[in-house]
């Protein structure tokens, strides 16, 4: 991002793969083959009004936290997806550090929606919106782990509009997929991957509880700035995550 302020939760699981451009896996979290990954990215056009809370609480909730709920995307959430990864601020370290045109946010998005069916149960991208307004914050995402470097785990990824950047959105909704995904679901591994140099991605996965395990080089067709520096492997298991929090209560489920 801009500045370490800007970036203070910014997650960009990876950039295009080393021989295909945009290459990363699901766009939410790592960048399989086609897509994009995590981070936060805000434009005040992507956020919605109070009287959109009806629209967006019609939708089932995934997973509810603090001050927001996780549900699946839909159709109408084009706009807001396309501001997001439209931003600039937001995709500077992901991928070819561009913005992503409309055109292929709503090829993304299409993929987003076949994902629910075609992951494992309770897996895929979900919209992080505000309970209070039913404000678009961004989304989180829990997948089969398909960025380049990683082998093997359920990858956790997130982006989130740089309006609401250093408010812990990013932070909160991490810590709640991780819970989540230990108390409830049948995962073993969490992973997730972003740049060397982008320190608030990097802050968001520690504070989430994944430790860094490694970091790894990849050739890519178009470096982005930082590059130079590689890419870092974070990851927690079942094991640790549960002796650290065998005290605490299920993820609250709507």
């Amino acid at each position: 991002m801009l500045a370490a302020a800007l970036e203070a939760e910014v997650n960009h699981p990876t950039r295009p793969a080393p021989t295909v451009l945009g290459a990363q896996g699901p766009e939410c979290h790592g960048r399989p083959a086609e897509d994009r990954t995590h981070a936060e990215n805000g434009t005040e056009t992507g956020c919605r009004e109070p009287h959109a809370l009806l629209e967006w609480t019609a939708v089932e909730t995934y997973v509810e936290t603090r001050r927001m709920r996780l549900r699946r995307f839909t159709e109408a959430d084009v706009d807001d997806l396309a501001a997001l990864h439209g931003h600039p601020d937001v995709m500077r370290r992901i991928d070819d550090g561009r913005p992503v045109p409309r055109v292929a946010v709503e090829r993304q998005l299409a993929r987003f929606l076949a994902e629910y069916d075609g992951l494992p149960s309770d897996h895929g991208c979900f919209v992080a919106a505000e309970k209070s307004s039913g404000a678009f914050l961004g989304w989180l995402s829990l997948r089969p782990a398909a960025s380049v470097g990683l082998t093997g785990g359920t990858e956790l990824g997130y982006r989130v509009l740089p309006s609401v950047w250093g408010r812990g959105y990013a932070t909160e909704g991490a810590r709640a997929l991780v819970r989540h995904a230990f108390a409830e679901l049948d995962v073993e591994r969490i992973v997730a991957t972003t740049m060397t140099v982008n320190a608030a991605s990097r802050r968001v996965m520690e504070k989430a509880g994944l430790s860094l395990v490694r970091t790894f080089f990849e050739q890519w067709p178009e470096p982005i700035e930082g590059a130079e520096h590689g890419d870092v492997e974070y990851a927690i298991t079942r094991e640790t995550w549960t002796r650290q929090h065998d005290h605490e209560q299920p993820v609250h489920r709507a």
